[in-house]
């Protein structure tokens, strides 16, 4: 697999080494020794999670808070999402700042977050099966979150505004501040 640090300190681009013929393909899509040697990162996976949406479906901008704080290793098992990290971590150089990467059933790209990044995705395809790792357990107390349509964050979403289907919960997340 190669591993590639994004410019968000910590948030990693994850391409695997994808192996086909006329039988199909075969990849390892996780490898615990590979990653923690390539990133420095100790991370150790406790929950997996999976969604399902149509187009236009966003979902975010998510975290969990405190010593429920969870990293996440996501990636697309069908269709095609634009998946966005924003860097909550007050003392880091790249606070404030988000990355967005194209993820999909094509390309198997997964993506690494650590803890303290706000994270959303918005379906670009007619549906997507997104996939999930979790380092840490929910706790619906400890969640918190920030508006999709941040003006400081100025996100581009790349779906025009009336095309996206947002959660009532998630209209109401409060806006950025820095």
């Amino acid at each position: 697999m190669n591993i590639t640090e994004t410019k968000l300190k910590g948030c990693f681009i994850i391409e695997p080494r994808k192996l086909g013929d006329s039988r199909g393909y075969f990849f390892e899509s996780y490898n615990e020794q590979a990653f923690q040697r390539q990133t420095g990162t100790a991370t150790r996976f406790v929950q997996d999670n999976q969604s399902f949406s149509t187009k236009g479906v966003l979902r975010g901008l998510h975290a969990q808070q405190g010593e429920h704080a969870q990293a996440k290793l996501v990636r697309v098992l069908q269709g095609r999402v634009l998946d966005v990290m924003v860097d909550a971590r007050p003392d880091s150089p790249t606070f404030g700042q988000y990355e967005a990467v194209e993820l999909s059933e094509e390309n198997n790209l997964q993506v690494f977050i650590p803890r303290g990044f706000l994270h959303g995705f918005v379906v670009l395809s007619d549906t997507a099966t997104f996939f999930y790792k979790c380092d840490n357990f929910y706790h619906k107390d400890a969640e918190w979150g920030v508006r999709y349509d941040d003006p400081t964050l100025a996100i581009d979403w790349q779906l025009p505004q009336d095309e996206l289907i947002i959660s009532d919960k998630d209209k109401i997340l409060p806006f950025w501040e820095k």
